[in-house]
């Protein structure tokens, strides 16, 4: 083997190596991904029970029922449709009716959405670009000044 045709299969080999190395952090990534939806776009995401995601809106007036300990009961809303959202752990502060919130969970097989994590916000400037704008677009969101 010639000394250009070694230097020629080392470069192969690496170019091989990075590309598996890559494929598999994507294939990983890939599988821990949690995408965020509103809930108007829910019917046409057809979603696995178990699946997770971000699910992003406004908390719906009148919807926030505590039960036992630390269990909430809470509407998410973007002035097309709701869901009814159950959460088992301590509120942030800025949790709140008409406020913007984040939950991160999975439904369960009956339809329920079970969250592992909320996240409230207090304006735009901490919530996703495209959940801002989605409440923009539908009028529902009120500017908040300070």
């Amino acid at each position: 083997m010639t000394r250009k045709q070694k230097r020629l299969s080392v470069i192969f080999g690496a170019l091989a190596f990075l590309g598996a190395a890559t494929s598999l952090t994507f294939y990983a990534l890939g599988q821990k991904a949690s995408y965020f939806y509103l809930p108007n776009e829910l019917q046409a995401a057809n979603l696995q029970p178990g699946q997770r995601i971000r699910l992003g809106g406004l908390i719906e007036k009148g919807t926030i029922v505590r039960g036992q300990g630390t269990d909430v009961a809470f509407g998410v809303t973007n002035a097309g449709s709701s869901v009814k959202v159950f959460y088992t752990g301590i509120l942030p502060d800025l949790f709140r009716e008409e406020q913007g919130v984040i939950t991160e969970g999975s439904f369960e097989p009956d339809g329920t959405f079970k969250a592992d994590s909320v996240l409230a916000k207090h304006d735009e400037n901490y919530m996703p670009r495209e959940l801002a704008d989605s409440l923009k677009d539908k009028g529902v969101w009120q500017e908040t000044t300070q």
